[in-house]
């Protein structure tokens, strides 16, 4: 053995010359490209090196088994990251032995050594090389079998939440169906959507977006038993397919968990931790089908008819839905070319002054006319606008339409404000501040002619985020008004931190004034509220005399409805406005006036 030793010391003077023999063989090979594979190698080359030196040497084994280890590591990650197939790994083994193997010769030649020494030493080279090729190939059979197991993984499981993806849902619905059938058991899928999903990727980006689902993900499987399956469809879309005991006391009661899982606002995180609160539409289906596909077809249906009664609610399945999803399908699809062929215009409904009765304004109204359905009502296809994120283009044209009108009539004379709604995924962007700056500077109106109408919901969607744009939207002179007030959850600490300059009190209100007397005190509060604040007061839906005589000794400053006026195209506003030569606006304003005279007299008496 030690007639070897001088071959270890010259092969570890030599390592650099093994090296580039190596890298030369390996080139001629083709391999070497990557250089990140290269220098894993060059590692590799260089510890089998040292530790086939230093075993020759005779200088014990401590450093060649160090060698060894961090040499099987590193084949350990090739394998796992793919970075160069098996055959190429043996290729390159292969090449190192053959280049000490030369090295080797040479140093025996130099050194005068025996051919048995020689021998002894290329022999032992060659068990190195065997067991390094065996530790190899080890190394990568691991790695597939871990690859395998990973694959059917990802195959079958959602890779942002690590929930079962719809092939196996689909997988797990069909066994739960041949359950339910063979032993008679009650089941159910629940089809869960997230509510303004879409938006909240838009205005917050998609690493908040995914956070939310991940944490949905983890209430959600807080509130399932173990007998349920829990999955994610896709997008914004959860299941739940529940068997057995979990529908103990109905599947209605699992709902209304996986609703109450969402209570809480949600914490993301990012440049700036933001607060954010959720709710869910849930569809459920409970009638077995023959398949897995139209079980959840069901479920999904009734998911549609829950976001489009409202959002926030469960719908069971019955089998009239079917026909109406067809139905809003199609009129969605419709509703894409409205804008584009120009079928969407506007209307305008005046607003008073309570105290004189004076036109101070209009409010711009929407109206679809199709070529075959005729007028489609607003209720019908304003909340699919906001479903499909088509009210974002279209209620930029909205605003763009309304303040050239708005301009135009100010030219004429006509010292008259605008109003246009603003919808929730409007104000959810930055890029509204600058459509509101646009359209103003296009049309030459004048900001504070135009009012935005938010609702108080659209509001408290995100609070600081909404303030800061109003902010800014109020900055360029432009009135802001909360619409429906009294309908949604703000407080008065959250209205103070908007720069609010008119409460539109919404028509159920004003629709319980001669009703009882608690429609009567609601009015005052509201009234009274906004008075406090140096707010202006509105009232909305206005449609009998003795509401607008109470509003009138509430002293609400301003109001709207059908007992005044309904909303009018433009030239019907013309002449309102003119009065078909000045006369018929202001006799219309004296008679109502009159009315409300007439019924105060009768109150007073």
């Amino acid at each position: 053995m030690r007639e070897v030793h001088p071959l270890g010391k010259a092969l570890k003077a030599r390592t650099a010359d093994v090296l580039d023999l190596t890298g030369a063989r390996v080139r001629g090979l083709g391999h070497g490209e990557d250089a990140a594979v290269q220098s894993s190698f060059e590692r590799i080359n260089r510890n089998s090196t040292s530790a086939l030196a230093h075993f020759l040497a005779g200088e014990g084994m401590e450093v060649s088994r160090q060698a060894v280890k961090e040499t099987g590591k590193l084949y350990g990650e090739l394998a796992a990251h793919r970075a160069a197939s098996l055959q190429e790994v043996t290729q390159r083994c292969l090449c190192w032995r053959d280049s000490v193997a030369e090295v080797l010769e040479q140093s025996a030649a130099q050194l005068g050594v025996s051919p048995e020494a020689l021998s002894q030493a290329l022999h032992m080279m060659q068990v190195g090389v065997e067991f390094s090729l065996v530790r190899m190939a080890k190394s990568f059979d691991i790695e597939h079998q871990r690859t395998d197991v990973e694959l059917a993984f990802m195959a079958t499981h959602d890779s942002l939440t690590g929930l079962p993806n719809r092939t196996l849902i689909l997988d797990r619905t069909e066994q739960v169906l041949v359950r339910s059938r063979r032993h008679k058991t009650p089941l159910a899928a629940l089809c869960i959507g997230i509510g303004n999903f879409k938006s909240i990727n838009e205005t917050l980006s998609h690493g908040a977006g995914d956070q939310l689902l991940r944490a949905v993900a983890e209430r959600f499987d807080d509130v399932v038993r173990d007998t349920d399956t829990l999955g994610r469809l896709g997008g914004d879309e959860f299941v739940v397919i529940a068997e057995e005991l979990s529908l103990a006391e109905g599947p209605e009661l699992l709902a209304v968990r996986l609703q109450g899982a969402l209570t809480e606002p949600f914490t993301l995180k990012g440049e700036k931790e933001t607060r954010l609160a959720v709710t869910a539409s849930i569809g459920i289906a409970t009638a077995a089908r023959s398949s897995a596909q139209e079980f959840l077809r069901d479920a999904d249906i009734a998911m549609y008819k829950a976001k489009w009664d409202g959002k926030d609610r469960y719908v069971v399945f019955d089998s009239g839905m079917q026909d109406a999803v067809k139905r809003r399908m199609e009129l969605e699809m419709d509703l894409r070319d409205a804008l584009p062929n120009d079928q969407l215009f506007l209307v305008y409904q005046p607003m008073f002054d309570l105290s004189d009765m004076s036109p101070m304004g209009v409010e711009a109204l929407i109206r679809w006319q199709h070529p075959t359905r005729g007028i489609v009502q607003p209720n019908d296809f304003i909340p699919l606008l906001e479903t499909t994120g088509l009210i974002i283009e279209v209620g930029k044209w909205v605003l763009q339409q309304a303040c050239r009108q708005g301009a135009r009539w100010r030219e004429a004379g006509h010292s008259i404000g605008i109003a246009v709604n603003v919808s929730a995924r409007q104000l959810d962007r930055d890029e509204f501040v600058t459509d509101v700056r646009n359209a103003l500077s296009e049309s030459g109106l004048d900001a504070s002619a135009l009012t935005l109408e938010i609702t108080e919901t659209t509001l408290m969607r995100n609070v600081e985020e909404s303030a800061r744009r109003l902010i800014a939207i109020r900055e360029l002179g432009v009135r802001i008004a909360i619409d429906d007030f009294g309908t949604g959850y703000s407080s008065l600490a959250h209205l103070q931190q908007f720069p609010v300059d008119a409460l539109k009190i919404d028509r159920s209100f004003t629709s319980r004034l001669t009703a009882n007397s608690e429609g009567e005190a609601l009015i005052h509060t509201l009234v009274q509220l906004g008075k406090a604040l140096s707010i202006d007061t509105f009232a909305e839906g206005i449609e009998r005399q003795e509401g607008l005589s109470m509003l009138q000794e509430e002293q609400c400053d301003s109001g709207q409805g059908f007992l005044y006026a309904r909303p009018m195209d433009v030239d019907a506003v013309e002449a309102f406005l003119q009065g078909r030569g000045g006369d018929a606006a202001p006799s219309l304003a004296q008679a109502v006036q009159r009315r409300g005279r007439n019924a105060v007299a009768t109150r007073g008496a």
